[in-house]
């Protein structure tokens, strides 16, 4: 059995908690929230764990865990470790990484993924940092990650930084597949060819070369509202889709789709687009189409 410190009992966090548990391990959790938490500070959360001691922080990126990552700093001890779980740009990891350093406290960037499924079905873990410090958490790892071979849902992806920014590009990738069935969706509904759109979704979730879990929620999303009309078309990004594309940018790879569905969402949120005005106008001068008036 592991001991473990956890920062932060959110959707993600909280459900956490509970699969460690489940599997027997022993989790002290600290939140703001006094419905949930298990000690009254950081602080008091650190004098309740026995040393070599390990903290997950389970926190918004940012400003909020650097806070943490230093508060923690002035509590651990040599040869505790720390873990940031949250969806930190990978630049923070090094900042973060040589402030524990200094006070030879270890530090693992780990990307989780798996959303508020993952108390049942597991998180898929990408882990940055050294492999000794890898290897004292790694029975936390293996509580946390899906059932089946561990290289199946879990990875040592380099040094640290290595595992935010592979988080980074798998939620690149997850934004270019849902857009993908969100164009398919409305083309469905759009053409009328299709009677009953809901059904074909359905259909393709065994044996088709677009079967996915992500196809799996979409179905399930049907199941609940078919034509999705209970829902606004607004959508925001956590910011990983951004930094994505800057890492292409960097890199000059190229990565069309990404980007695409990365301003899909920003078009998303305007209700009243001034560039689409300016292509209306455009095709009005031009070519005499024409235009629906404001208001009218």
């Amino acid at each position: 059995m592991a001991q473990l410190g956890l920062v932060g009992l959110g959707k993600m966090g909280f459900n956490m908690r509970e699969r460690l548990r489940a599997a027997g391990h022993e989790v002290i959790g600290y939140d703001r929230n006094p419905d949930v938490t298990d000690s009254t500070s950081l602080e008091d959360l650190v004098s309740k764990l026995d040393g070599p001691r390990i903290v997950w922080i389970m926190v918004p990126a940012g400003e909020p865990t650097r806070q943490t990552v230093a508060e923690l700093g002035n509590l651990l001890s040599e040869g505790d470790l720390v873990i940031d779980g949250g969806n930190s740009k990978y630049t923070d990891d090094k900042i973060n990484g040589d402030l524990l350093a200094a006070k030879k406290i270890g530090y693992l960037d780990c990307g989780v993924s798996g959303g508020v499924w993952g108390k049942d079905n597991g998180y898929g873990l990408m882990v940055g940092g050294s492999a000794s410090d890898v290897e004292k958490a790694m029975p936390i790892f293996d509580a946390l990650r899906p059932e089946g071979p561990r290289e199946e849902g879990f990875s040592h992806a380099g040094a640290v930084g290595s595992g935010h920014y592979a988080k980074m590009i798998h939620n690149g990738i997850e934004y270019g597949m849902m857009q993908a069935f969100a164009e398919g969706f409305e083309l469905l509904e759009a053409a009328k060819v299709v009677e009953n759109v809901p059904a074909v979704i359905k259909g393709w979730q065994r044996g088709t070369v677009v079967r996915s879990w992500l196809l799996d929620l979409l179905v399930r999303a049907l199941d609940e509202d078919p034509e999705l009309d209970d829902l606004e078309g607004y959508v925001e990004d956590s910011g990983e889709g951004r930094w994505t594309l800057e890492e292409a940018i960097n890199n000059a790879v190229p990565a069309p789709v990404i980007s695409a569905a990365l301003f899909a969402r920003f078009a998303s949120r305007q209700e009243d687009s001034a560039a689409m005005r300016a292509v209306a106008a455009l095709r009005n001068q031009f070519g005499g189409h024409s235009v629906k008036k404001a208001g009218s």
